[in-house]
C-alpha cells in the first residue's frame, strides 16, 4: 500500500508566523529553499520525513500534530452541505473539496456558517420553527452551533484544562472512591466554600451557587458521579477563571452568548477530567480493555460520562484510542456528538436508522454492539445501551438517551467488547452511513430520500419498498 502523503501547508503557515518568520527565515532555519517552502505552505508539495525532523528539532514541534488531517471532518461537513439540491447542478467533486479544505480552512468553515444561515432563512419563512424566528436577524450561526464546533475542531481536547484538571486530582488527592468526600473538603480549606446537599424547592434543579454567603448548593438525590460533576464545574468556573478566559479570548467567537455557552462546556470539560485525570484514566483504561462498566467502578464515573472521556484521550504524544461518542433522545435527535475518528455525524437532520444506536432503547439492560461499514469502507465496532437520568421522586421528571462509543475496526482487538466477535468477515459488518443525501448505497431499504449525487428512475409498473431505483 502506497503511504499516505502529508500535506500541513496550513498548519507549517501558522508556525512560521507564530515564530515572526519570512519564508526566507522560516527556509534557513530549515535548510531548504524558500521557494520550497512556498511550495509547502501552498500544499504543492508533501511534507517529507526529512522536514518532519528538522521541524521537531528547530521549532519542538509535535510531528503527530502534522500526521493529524482534521481536514477530513471538514471534507465530510463540506460534502454532506452540497448534497443539497440548490447544488445538484454542479455539485464540486472530492478533490475540489479537498482542496478548499485543506488550502483555504477558514473560508470553508464560513461557507459552513453561510449555508447555515441559508438554512435557517427557509426554515423561518416556512414557520417551521418559532424558537428561530426570535433569533437575531443575520446570524450565520447560532450561538449553540459555534460553540458545538469549537469542540468538533478541536477534537474535544483542550489540552491546558485537562492538564490543569490533572493537577488538582494529585494536589486534592482525588485519587479513590471519597474523591466527592475530599473535593467538598478542598473547596472549604482552600476556597472557604461550604457545599449542602439539599433536596430542592424547584423540581429540575441541579446545582446554585450563593455567591454571598459562598454557599454551593447540590440536589441530595442526584447519583454520586453527577454531584461530583456538579460540584467540580462550579469549581471549574472559580478557579480556572483566567484559563478559561484565555481559551475563550482565543476562540473568537462571533456571538456573545456563545461565549456564555462555551464557558459552561470548559467547566464541563474540566469536571471529567478531574473525575477521570487523563494519564491515569488511560492507564487504567489499556489494562481493562476499555471495559466502559469496570472504568466506571474504578473512578466513580457514569457510562456517559466514561464514554465522553474517552472520546476526548488525543493528548499530543499520549494518545488513546480515537472514538466517536454520541448521545441520542428518543426521537433520534443527536443531542452530544464527539469523534476523534473519520465517522463524523450529520450536522444536518437525523442519524443514520440502520446504526445500533437506535436499537438500543428495545434492550435496557444491554450494551449491544455492531460491527458496521460507511459508504467509504471503513469498518468499525459500535457500542450502544440507553440510561435514565432521574431527578429523584415519583413527580420528578426523567430523561431517557441512548449513547454510542465506537471505534475503527483496526483498534477493536484492543477493546473487551471484540472478544468473540469475527472481525474479518466482510458479511458480518452492518451498511450505515451518514445522512441519505450523501449516502450512495444503492440498496438500503431504510432510505428516507435519494442521494443527491444519483440520479433515479421511477417505473410505474413496478413497486418496491423504496419506490425509486438509483441508477
Amino acid at each position: 500500500m502506497a503511504q499516505r502523503k502529508i500535506f500541513a501547508g496550513v498548519k507549517l503557515r501558522a508556525l512560521r508566523e507564530s515564530n515572526k518568520l519570512t519564508q526566507a527565515e522560516f527556509a534557513s532555519r530549515l535548510d531548504i529553499s524558500t521557494s520550497y517552502v512556498n511550495q509547502l505552505e501552498n500544499n504543492q508539495r508533501p511534507v517529507t520525513a526529512s522536514i518532519m525532523l528538522s521541524l521537531a528539532e528547530t521549532f519542538n514541534v509535535d510531528v503527530t500534530t502534522l500526521l493529524a488531517d482534521k481536514s477530513d471532518r471538514l471534507i465530510i461537513d463540506l460534502k454532506e452541505i452540497f448534497a443539497d439540491p440548490i447544488f445538484a447542478d454542479a455539485p464540486p467533486g472530492l478533490q475540489e473539496l479537498k482542496n478548499l479544505a485543506t488550502n483555504t480552512p477558514d473560508a470553508a468553515h464560513a461557507f459552513l456558517r453561510l449555508y447555515e444561515a441559508y438554512r435557517k432563512s427557509n426554515e423561518r419563512m416556512a414557520g417551521v420553527d418559532d424558537v428561530l424566528m426570535r433569533e437575531q436577524a443575520g446570524n450565520l450561526q447560532t450561538s449553540y452551533e459555534e460553540v458545538r464546533d469549537f469542540f468538533h475542531y478541536a477534537d474535544n481536547y483542550i489540552d491546558e484544562l485537562d492538564r490543569a484538571a490533572e493537577e488538582l486530582a494529585k494536589e486534592a488527592a482525588l485519587t479513590d472512591h471519597h474523591k466527592l468526600e475530599r473535593l467538598v473538603a478542598y473547596c472549604a480549606e482552600v476556597h472557604e466554600l461550604n457545599v449542602e446537599f439539599v433536596l430542592p424547592n424547584k423540581r429540575d434543579m441541579i446545582r446554585q451557587f450563593d455567591r454571598t454567603r459562598r454557599i454551593i448548593r447540590i440536589n441530595a438525590s442526584l447519583e454520586k458521579p453527577t454531584q461530583f460533576f456538579q460540584l467540580a464545574n462550579q469549581l471549574a468556573l472559580l478557579e480556572q477563571v483566567s484559563l478559561i478566559n484565555d481559551i475563550l479570548e482565543r476562540a473568537n467567537f462571533k456571538q456573545k452568548e456563545a461565549r456564555a455557552i462555551c464557558r459552561i462546556g470548559l467547566g464541563n470539560y474540566f469536571a471529567g477530567a478531574l473525575l477521570m485525570p487523563y494519564a491515569a484514566f488511560l492507564k487504567e483504561a489499556e489494562i481493562v480493555r476499555y471495559d466502559i462498566e469496570v472504568l466506571g467502578n474504578r473512578f466513580g464515573a457514569s457510562l456517559e460520562q466514561v464514554a465522553h472521556r474517552l472520546s476526548t484521550l488525543q493528548r499530543p504524544q499520549h494518545r488513546g484510542i480515537p472514538f466517536f461518542f454520541a448521545r441520542v433522545d428518543q426521537a433520534g435527535t443527536i443531542t452530544k456528538r464527539h469523534s476523534a475518528t473519520a465517522l463524523q455525524f450529520a450536522r444536518f437532520g437525523g442519524a443514520c436508522p440502520l446504526w445500533n444506536v437506535h436499537r438500543a432503547f428495545e434492550f435496557p439492560n444491554e450494551i449491544i454492539r455492531q460491527r458496521a461499514e460507511t459508504p467509504d469502507g471503513k469498518r468499525y465496532l459500535c457500542l450502544a445501551w440507553i440510561n435514565e437520568k432521574r431527578a429523584g421522586g415519583f413527580r420528578q421528571p426523567t430523561r431517557r438517551y441512548a449513547y454510542a462509543l465506537g471505534c475503527e475496526i483496526d483498534h477493536a482487538h484492543k477493546l473487551i467488547y471484540s472478544e468473540d466477535l469475527d472481525i474479518s468477515e466482510t458479511a458480518a459488518f452492518d451498511p450505515i452511513g451518514i445522512s441519505c443525501r450523501i449516502c450512495e448505497r444503492r440498496n438500503c431499504t431504510q432510505r428516507s430520500v435519494p442521494p443527491i449525487a444519483a440520479e433515479i428512475s421511477i417505473s410505474p409498473d413496478e413497486r418496491s419498498v423504496v419506490p425509486y431505483e438509483i441508477v
